[in-house]
């Protein structure tokens, strides 16, 4: 164990330095990447190739790609600060935040994503509701990808900045600069094969903190000992805390967890984010794309303990309390989001530290590419095909997607900086998911399941949704005291505010639709074949042995989720 005589005692913007070993793993690491790109440049040159990698992923690929496209330094830096300042709450982001959406996601909504053959989320709207919806949905979505993008850069320029002392705007422009370059010259397929390799390398490096520091706090028990001596709050129990706004950190109820997260949240986000739906359109056949989201669920259960666990040892065996982004500046201190690189500091040596540093990098441009390869064919398929240039050539299209893979890193740097004023990473995120996601959330849900929504609802009721959400949030910005009245409770926070706000969007998303869609005329219903439950014939599954089918697995993962829930709670 590798602890750093008298690493806090000061404000230091430097704790540690590489050794040549150090630097060696993580230059292996960026000329590895780039010669993947290069190397599948050539196998990228029309438009399905560079945008949806020929549609020849495995199961297995197309499900590790998935869950390691959402695995960035986002998830490593934001998930540990947010389980620093909210305890093992935060873990409900990955089990039922998570789990069930993806469950969803593979066996009842991806048949008809990959029928379709759309090749975009807004895509599929445009195929049911018609352009006005895709429109909205492109746009809203390309404006929320930068923000994200500009989320990870942060991120990992801010383990640079703490660990090593690195200039930030140079970690964030080599970085993301080496991204950009791997991703336009071999499209999704590089960014698909680039993620397998970051998914192995951000579980070698991040497995360190966890394993090193349960050692020193004596196990799960001991952990559990330690923080409940620092702290007055209940920080170990998943469940129990939640029966009043006030019984925990995060000032939430189960409701806002249930039905905010479990349901409008994470359902959203995993079922019509583009980001990771993009990676299981690129499946070789209907049951590889059913399987990969069940794979990727087996494999998300696992994540927490290389996230949140970070952030609970943090509340354990950090002598020091960390403090908002706000406080930390004002007072030369450490903030939630650099508990991840102090943790980093404290158990990492030469050779261990170029693992886990690069670890951080791989999560830092998984993120990223994820993030820029989605934004690519959004803005090519449907905002510059679709409204400024319908009859270019397919390569024309291409290179679109990537001079379009460029320019989204460099506006993506410029909102890098916005971060900077939220208390946690993952308070911004949740924000810009109420936005955004919870209302789309219902209008594809509602274009999938039912028949009789109409164009003019899915356009109307998305709008209302989205425009509801933003003018919550500014509501609570101008007056404090209508916390109480979208989050139930004075005594709700950030957090808890997202989730109830993601709620209320999706309710008026699926009201105005439905109302829209009852006053106006309905489709045929043979233009709806492919799209919509009750109007598409779904291959069976008749003739696949039960081991094989994604049905199947999903069960597992079922069975698994509920005992881990019932184990923490």
């Amino acid at each position: 164990m590798h602890v750093i005589p008298g690493l806090f005692l000061l404000p230091s913007s430097r704790l540690i330095s590489l050794e040549g070993v150090d630097i060696a793993i993580i230059a292996i690491y960026f000329a590895a990447v780039l010669l993947i790109g290069f190397y599948l440049k050539g196998q990228s040159r029309t438009g399905d190739d560079f945008f949806l990698a020929g549609r020849e992923m495995t199961a297995w690929i197309a499900g590790l790609s998935f869950l390691s496209a959402n695995l960035g330094s986002l998830e490593l830096m934001g998930w540990a600060a947010a389980s620093y300042q909210y305890g093992i709450l935060a873990t409900h982001w990955y089990w039922i935040g998570a789990i069930p959406a993806m469950l969803f996601l593979g066996l009842v909504m991806m048949p008809f994503y990959y029928i379709s053959k759309t090749h975009s989320v807004p895509g599929y709207l445009q195929l049911r509701f018609g352009e006005p919806s895709r429109a909205l949905s492109a746009v809203s979505f390309a404006f929320m990808t930068v923000l994200m993008s500009g989320i990870n850069m942060y991120s990992m320029a801010l383990v640079m900045k703490v660990v090593l002392g690195w200039d930030i705007n140079f970690s964030i422009w080599v970085s993301s600069l080496t991204v950009a370059v791997y991703v336009a010259l071999g499209g999704l397929r590089s960014a698909i094969f680039n993620e397998v390799l970051q998914f192995v390398l951000i579980w070698l490096g991040s497995l360190l903190i966890p394993i090193l520091g349960l050692i020193e706090a004596g196990g799960w028990q001991g952990l559990q000992q330690r923080i409940a001596h620092n702290f007055n709050q209940d920080y170990t129990h998943l469940w129990r805390t939640l029966g009043s706004f006030s019984a925990n950190p995060m000032g939430i109820h189960w409701t806002g967890i249930v039905l905010g997260l479990g349901w409008v949240i994470s359902f959203g986000y995993w079922t019509t984010d583009f980001l990771v739906v993009q990676r299981v359109l690129a499946a070789r056949d209907l049951r590889s794309a059913k399987m990969a989201p069940v794979i990727g669920a087996g494999f998300k259960m696992l994540v927490p303990f290389i996230v949140i666990l970070p952030g609970l040892l943090g509340l354990g065996v950090l002598p020091m309390k960390l403090v908002g982004e706000g406080a930390a500046v004002a007072s030369g201190g450490h903030s939630y989001n650099e508990v991840l690189p102090l943790m980093l500091a404290r158990y990492c040596g030469p050779g261990l530290l170029g693992l886990g540093i690069t670890a951080l990098i791989a999560g830092f441009m998984s993120g990223m590419a994820g993030n820029v390869s989605a934004f690519a064919t959004v803005w090519t398929y449907d905002i510059y095909r679709a409204f400024m240039n319908r009859k270019a050539t397919d390569a024309h299209y291409v290179g679109m997607g990537r001079w379009c893979t460029i320019i989204g890193v460099l506006i993506s740097i410029g909102t890098a900086y916005l971060v900077m004023q939220f208390q946690s990473i993952m308070d911004y995120v949740q924000a810009l998911f109420s936005f955004f996601i919870a209302p789309l959330f219902g209008t594809v849900l509602l274009g999938m399941l039912w028949k009789r929504a109409t164009p003019a609802g899915g356009f109307w009721g998305l709008l209302a949704g989205t425009l509801s959400s933003i003018g919550m949030w500014a509501w609570v910005k101008a007056d404090p005291s209508a916390l109480r009245i979208i989050a139930l409770s004075p005594d709700a926070r950030d957090m808890a505010e997202n989730m109830y706000r993601g709620l209320w969007s999706w309710i008026i998303c699926v009201a105005v639709t439905y109302a829209v869609s009852m006053m106006t005329a309905p489709l045929p219903e043979k233009s709806l074949a492919g799209l919509v439950y009750g109007c598409t014939e779904i291959p069976s599954e008749g003739a696949i042995p039960l081991h094989h089918r994604p049905a199947f697995w999903a069960a597992i993962v079922i069975v698994v989720f509920f005992a881990l829930n019932l184990y923490f709670w």
